[in-house]
């Protein structure tokens, strides 16, 4: 028979598991509302945008910052919305993978490997890949992104790939 000090422990344990996949969801909602935007190879239409953009901001803080890099900063839930009802390409596909999440309390921080194929709007083929290393807060039950930022490694066309010439 277990004691009551096993039963809190694994009881933590638990809590802490199901922390983990609650961000890896958030994080999968995130990106399943992001390239959502897109359809057929352009925006969706305003009205779609606006709701989607909706969607998006509801899953940050009130208080919450979005860097993206040469895509802008964001300060704010509204402002935050306003940004992804914006959209700057014409199709996007995010691959979050490889995440390092680590929970303390109520408080949690991630990095993420990303992988995007994606259409710039002149209408070339790219790929994107880099880094988000992100923050987040449990609000009640839910937990939320505080922060979001993006590191790019590198922004190429499809056609040339990603390879680099060696120096020297």
């Amino acid at each position: 028979m277990a004691d009551a000090a096993s039963i809190e422990r694994l009881a933590a344990r638990v809590r802490a598991l199901e922390d983990v996949e609650a961000i890896r969801r958030l994080k999968a909602r995130y990106a399943e509302r992001v390239d959502a935007r897109y359809e057929r190879g352009a925006p969706r239409p305003p009205e779609q945008l606006e709701r989607l953009a909706d969607e998006i901001a509801a899953l940050f803080t009130e208080d919450a910052v979005w860097e993206g890099g040469a895509l802008g900063t964001c300060s704010g839930r509204p402002a935050i919305r306003d940004r992804m009802a914006q959209p700057t390409l014409h199709f996007s596909r995010h691959y979050f993978v490889n995440p390092q999440i680590e929970v303390v309390g109520d408080r949690a921080t991630a990095r993420w490997e990303l992988l995007a194929p994606c259409t710039s709007t002149d209408g070339r083929p790219m790929w994107m890949a880099g880094v988000e290393d992100d923050s987040y807060a449990r609000v009640g039950d839910t937990w939320l992104h505080t922060r979001m930022k993006l590191g790019v490694h590198f922004f190429a066309p499809h056609e040339r790939g990603w390879t680099w010439k060696r120096s020297g």
